[in-house]
């Protein structure tokens, strides 16, 4: 395997970095996660901007310009020979001292890692998933941005060690005065009367760009759709709910916290929708070749 790390490709075993690097010592950076499918990277142009805005929002310089970026993604992929694979792309604040002072880190470290990924298995996207509601409560909005993908994810891992003791793959993660936000690693829509739904990104929700991909597909299906303050009672009154991320696609959850989603089974909307996200993933993205 080849990693590419400021600027070069090379081995797994000497892709490291300084145990002085603010994004090791305190999380001191961004990141994003995503997919190719038969050579296309399916909305890297999306994932690129997110990427960039993430880092301005915490005064973190890139020291590559986007098209350099799409570069170093391509040459990545090619030199792993990877037509499918999940990308991992992480931009720290680079090595420092042992302070925060931001200052102290003259330059950004970058690297990609391409692999293969299986985030969820096969059964639970043929019969559903079974989910709980975390007691962890998400990052309040004003603490730091869910807008802001960074390295800071001891907030989803507390959430995320909640579903695993309950004996689950996710949880649902609560704002601070009891909204449903999102899960500890995807966006959760719902089917409530007939209409999709999904929580506002104010509440404290990530932009996700595969939600983004099930919104666009949703309008234009002509499926209705808003985003609106959701309360567990609206979940567990929905006749389908589903979680989108760049690794999970889309998949169906049939229950949760004990009480059955619609008739238990995944739903026809959400069927439907995996089956139109499956086509955007051929058309939606940039094609290299390996």
């Amino acid at each position: 395997m080849k990693i590419y790390l400021d600027g070069k490709l090379v081995d797994r075993e000497k892709a490291v970095i300084s145990v002085f690097d603010h994004g090791l010592l305190y999380g001191d950076g961004v990141f994003e996660g995503i997919r190719t499918y038969d050579s296309l990277v399916f909305r890297l142009k999306e994932h690129i901007d997110r990427l960039y805005r993430s880092a301005d929002a915490i005064e973190l310089k890139i020291p590559l310009t986007k098209p350099e970026m799409v570069k170093a993604v391509i040459d990545t992929l090619k030199a792993n020979s990877l037509k499918d694979a999940y990308i991992r792309l992480v931009v720290t604040r680079g090595v420092g001292d042992l302070g925060l002072d931001p200052r102290k880190c003259p330059k950004a470290t970058v690297f990609i890692i391409a692999d293969k990924i299986a985030l969820y298995p096969q059964k639970y996207y043929e019969h559903g998933l079974a989910i709980i509601t975390a007691s962890t409560r998400r990052n309040l909005p004003q603490a730091l941005d869910p807008r802001i993908k960074s390295l800071n994810y001891l907030n989803n891992i507390l959430a995320k060690i909640e579903a695993i003791k309950a004996g689950t793959e996710e949880a649902i993660m609560l704002s601070y005065d009891k909204h449903v936000a999102e899960c500890t690693g995807d966006n959760i829509f719902i089917v409530l009367g007939g209409k999709l739904m999904t929580p506002l990104v104010s509440i404290g929700a990530l932009e996700g760009i595969t939600r983004d991909a099930v919104i666009k597909i949703a309008k234009a299906s002509g499926i209705p759709f808003c985003e609106k303050i959701l309360n567990m009672e609206d979940l567990y009154a929905a006749s389908e709910v589903f979680l989108t991320g760049t690794a999970a696609e889309i998949v169906p959850v049939v229950k949760i916290d004990g009480q059955m989603i619609g008739d238990g089974k995944p739903g026809k909307l959400t069927l439907n929708l995996r089956e139109e996200l499956k086509k955007l993933t051929k058309s939606d993205g940039v094609k290299y070749e390996v």
